[in-house]
C-alpha cells in the first residue's frame, strides 16, 4: 500500500527531546516500511526514516513555533501536490492538513492525538464524515463517538529499546516524568514521595507561563532537600531513569487520551502509580502492572500500595506491552485501519 505519514510541521521525527507524537509517527512510519509498504514521510528535513522522506522545512522550526499557522498551511501544500501518488494520507496534526484532506477525494485517516476542546470539536464536526478517525484509546474515543472511526489504535513504543530491570535490581526512589500543568500533577508526586518517605525524583518540562507559574509558586516550595530535579532530558536519560525507578508516578488529574509513559514504564519493568482518569484503567491492571489510587488522597494512597509493590512481576509489567502497547501492535493496528478506509474510498461508510 502506498501510505502518507504526514508529521506535524514542527519538530523532527524522531524528536530531539520532547514530542510524543513525533516518536509515534517515527516507530509507525519505520515499521510499515519494514513491512513492505511504499511509505512516504512528511515531516521536517532534519528527520531520520526508513521511509521516503518530504519536507518543505529542512530544520525544525522547534517548540515555540508549534501550532504556527504559516508553516501549517506550507507543510500542507507539499502534502497534497501529487494526489496519485497514494491509496492513503495519514494525517498527525489536525489543522490544515485536515481540514484540507477532507475535501481531495482520497482516503485521509486522521489520529486524534490531543482531547476534545471546543475548538477541536467544531473542526471535527465539520470534517466527520467526510475522513477515518482513529482514536488512541477507548476513553478518547467515548466523548466523541459519533465521528467515523476506523478504529481504537493503542500508541505503541520500541520495546526492545527500553532497558529492562527486575525488582531486585530497582533502586529506591520514586519517579516522576511529564510537563509542570498542574493537571499531570507534578504537586501531588512531590507530596506521594513526602508521604512514602521515599526520595522523590522528578524531570518536568516547563515552558507555558501557567506551568512556570505553578512550577514556581506551587511545586518547588515543597520539593523535598534529597529530591533530584531535572528539566527537559534525553531519551536515553529517560529510560535509564524509567528502568531503574522503584515506581513510576502518574498522577493525572484530567481524561489523557493515553500516556506514553506508562508503557515506557512498564516496559522497563516498572510498575505505575496512576489516577483513573483517561486511559489509564486500559494500560494499568490494578495490582499487576502497578495500582490505580484516587487523585483526591494520592500521596496517602501511594504510601499505602509500597509496601505491595514486591507483589508486581517486572516481566508481567513488559508482557503486557508487548501484547498490547507495542510497535508492532500499533502496526498492525493501523494496517486494519488504512484497508478498511482504502476499500470503503475516501470517507466511507459509518466508522465501527
Amino acid at each position: 500500500m502506498r501510505i502518507a505519514e504526514v508529521a506535524p510541521p514542527w519538530l523532527a521525527v524522531p524528536p530531539k527531546g520532547y514530542g510524543g507524537i513525533e516518536w509515534v509517527v517515527s516507530l509507525l512510519a519505520d515499521g510499515l516500511a519494514e513491512r513492505g509498504h511504499d511509505v512516504t514521510l512528511f515531516a521536517t528535513g532534519d528527520s531520520v526514516t526508513k521511509a521516503k522522506l518530504e519536507y518543505a522545512f529542512a530544520e525544525a522550526p522547534g517548540p515555540r513555533l508549534i501550532n504556527d499557522i504559516w508553516h501549517d498551511t506550507v507543510h500542507t501544500l507539499a502534502v497534497y501536490r501529487d494526489l496519485g501518488a497514494f491509496d492513503v494520507f495519514h494525517v498527525h496534526s489536525p489543522w490544515s492538513a485536515l481540514a484540507a484532506g477532507a475535501s481531495i477525494g482520497v482516503p485521509v485517516v486522521h489520529t486524534l492525538h490531543g482531547s476534545f476542546t471546543p475548538a477541536m470539536r467544531e473542526l471535527y464536526s465539520r470534517v466527520g464524515d467526510r475522513a477515518w478517525f482513529v482514536a488512541i484509546s477507548e476513553a478518547q474515543r467515548a466523548h466523541m463517538p459519533e465521528l467515523n472511526y476506523g478504529g481504537v489504535v493503542y500508541n505503541g513504543v520500541d520495546v526492545g529499546s527500553c532497558p529492562f530491570r527486575p525488582a531486585s535490581e530497582k533502586e529506591d526512589f520514586l519517579l516522576f516524568l511529564g510537563r509542570a500543568d498542574p493537571d499531570k500533577g507534578a504537586l501531588r508526586a512531590v507530596r506521594a514521595a513526602k508521604a512514602a518517605g521515599l526520595r522523590l525524583v522528578i524531570a518536568a518540562k516547563v515552558a507555558h507561563p501557567t506551568e512556570e507559574e505553578h512550577w514556581h509558586k506551587s511545586v518547588l516550595p515543597e520539593m523535598p532537600a534529597d529530591a533530584t530535579v531535572l528539566g527537559e532530558i534525553r531519551v536515553e536519560d529517560k529510560l535509564d531513569l524509567l528502568s531503574r525507578a522503584r515506581a513510576v508516578l502518574f498522577p493525572i488529574s484530567w481524561d489523557e487520551p493515553f500516556g506514553l509513559v506508562m508503557t515506557e514504564a512498564m516496559a522497563c519493568g516498572t510498575p505505575v502509580i496512576a489516577t483513573p482518569f483517561g486511559s489509564v484503567p486500559e494500560v494499568v491492571v490494578d495490582g499487576e502492572t502497578g495500582f490505580v489510587v484516587p487523585v483526591d488522597d494520592y500521596a496517602e494512597q501511594v504510601a499505602a500500595v509500597i509496601p505491595r509493590l514486591d507483589d508486581i512481576d517486572a516481566a508481567a509489567c513488559r508482557r503486557r506491552v508487548e501484547e498490547h502497547f507495542s510497535r508492532d501492535a500499533m502496526v498492525l493496528g493501523y494496517e486494519r485501519v488504512f484497508e478498511r478506509a482504502a476499500a470503503s474510498g475516501a470517507s466511507g461508510a459509518s466508522g465501527a
